[in-house]
């Protein structure tokens, strides 16, 4: 253990370290700078972002993760990405996108989720007649959650104070959330809903963005994201998903926050059972009031294969080995970024697309696959004779380890050609229009993001009721908070946005930082 002399105590100068710039730890880390906080960022890569991070390759910019972005419409509460760069006086042009998700899926199955409610609506019913009655009973459940949320400041849920003043303000909003907080949307889909296809489609709409099934999805995750696409939409950054790491690292920096980068903490630092600071892997130790863990929180605290994580085993929570036996990492993804001639992408082609051949396949290895072409809405991030294809499926890391060097390259191409043959199924000359290629494993994905398994956040291993038995941002370590994906909402940006909202607002009543009235 690191002994604070007087020396380190006197450099115990900053309110909150944040360990890692994915989206959540960079909120967490705006939201304080922006009410005076000062806040170190330490990110062990030499860009921000994480998975929401991007990076360029021979004119072309490319997306780590996802390029279906919620969070960045005009009204309402949920807008988080947007009131996130406001908070610290920065702003994305975006990209509205007529049409969230083209899913091409077995027996010929066709749907695009139009930005409009009424035409996505009319469209599933045409599909499904007999089901009509069903279909408007389900997505509009799915409005009476998003209601909820939407008219609340969506800050922490472990502030009772806080929790009082939303009450009297939306009483009837938080009746309704913590109706929906212990129900999954597969029990709302079926009260309502008989056919075993419609059924089957609800399930793909969920895991096109939990990695989940109806069953194992919350239902208030599900009614935020089927009606935000309809709210406040889907709509790309200007310059690539990138932009908005980088936006919110130049508002931090402004409200005289700091970030350092290639800064890899090794461990935390305890004293009399708090956590008082970080060790770097270059030896070096900086101490803070308070420590936020942007890692997962298998990186945080252990298990899954973990077995040097940044909390030493015999300081590890009870609670935390609890929520280890009921949550596992989502599986990785083999992932594909092309740069292609632009005559072999039809010009009305949608930009995000979900295929599936077989119904039975859509959990198993590989069998989903999701594919964007951002280049569509943003042309600048390609030459101009040119698009972006990036296309992934899930792939669990078990694949890829113990492989020789050989045996590994050897893989990669190998599935990559069979992903690019799959997305031929929708433009036939695809690999003769090659332009650039770059693959990358769930080995690739742990590598860059160091996160467990290359994973893109938790799935509960059995089904869980809810949202109820979510960790959230505090933990039993006093001084240590926990952000991102693998803590309460869970995953996507949106949801780490909030989680990051709530983390800061935690800390700053800790810090005496917070105003007293609730934010417009």
């Amino acid at each position: 253990m690191t002994q604070l002399t007087n020396q380190t105590k006197a450099s115990c100068h900053w309110d909150s370290i944040v360990i890692g710039s994915g989206l959540g730890g960079l909120v967490t880390a705006s939201q304080l700078a922006s009410k005076g906080a000062k806040v170190l960022v330490l990110e062990q890569y030499k860009i921000p972002g994480g998975s929401g991070g991007s990076f360029k390759r021979k004119g072309f910019t490319f997306d780590v993760g996802a390029s279906m972005i919620f969070g960045f419409g005009k009204k309402g509460y949920t807008n988080l990405l947007t009131r996130a760069l406001k908070d610290v006086g920065q702003e994305c042009e975006t990209v509205p996108d007529p049409t969230q998700l083209a899913y091409h899926l077995p027996n010929d199955l066709e749907i695009a989720v139009d930005r409009d409610y009424k035409k996505f609506i009319t469209k599933l019913i045409g599909l499904f007649p007999h089901e009509e009655k069903g279909i408007n009973h389900f997505y509009e459940t799915c409005w009476d959650v998003f209601n909820c949320l939407n008219s609340m400041p969506l800050l922490s849920i472990e502030d009772p104070e806080y929790l009082m003043k939303v009450f009297f303000k939306s009483p009837l909003s938080c009746l309704g959330l913590a109706r929906w907080l212990p129900i999954n949307a597969g029990n709302v889909a079926r009260r309502y809903i008989k056919d075993p296809t419609l059924l089957k489609f609800i399930d793909i709409e969920c895991f096109c963005w939990s990695v989940m099934p109806a069953d194992l999805t919350p239902m208030i995750n599900a009614g935020m994201v089927f009606s935000d696409r309809h709210y406040g939409g889907i709509n790309y950054p200007k310059g690539g998903v990138g932009v908005i790491a980088e936006k919110l690292a130049k508002g931090i920096e402004n409200f005289n926050g700091e970030i350092r980068y290639k800064n890899k903490v090794k461990k935390i630092i305890f004293e009399n059972g708090k956590a008082i600071g970080v060790s770097l892997e270059n030896g070096e130790d900086i101490f803070g009031k308070t420590i936020v863990s942007n890692a997962t929180r298998w990186d945080t605290f252990g298990g899954q294969g973990i077995n040097d994580p940044l909390v030493e085993s015999d300081k590890t929570p009870p609670a935390e080995a609890k929520w280890q036996n009921r949550y596992i990492p989502s599986p990785s993804f083999l992932s594909i970024h092309l740069g292609v001639s632009k005559d072999c992408i039809p010009s009305r082609t949608h930009c995000h697309h979900l295929l599936l051949d077989k119904w039975e396949e859509m959990e198993n290895e590989q069998g989903v696959t999701f594919l964007s072409i951002p280049t569509l809405l943003d042309p600048s991030l390609a030459p101009s004779d040119s698009h972006i294809v990036h296309a992934f499926t899930p792939s669990s890391i078990d694949y890829w380890e113990n492989l020789s060097n050989k045996e590994y390259l050897d893989k990669k191409k190998e599935d990559g050609d069979k992903l690019i043959s799959k997305l031929e199924k929708l433009f036939p000359d695809l690999s003769q229009n090659i332009l650039h290629r770059e693959i990358g494993s769930p080995r690739t994905h742990r590598r860059f993001l160091s996160r467990n398994k290359g994973s893109y956040g938790p799935i509960p291993s059995i089904k869980l009721p809810g949202l109820l038995p979510m960790p959230f941002n505090t933990t039993k370590i006093k001084g240590l908070y926990c952000v991102g994906d693998s803590s309460f909402p869970g995953q996507g940006l949106n949801a780490v946005a909030f989680s990051g909202y709530a983390c800061a607002h935690k800390i700053g009543k800790k810090l005496g930082i917070n105003k007293w009235e609730l934010p417009e």
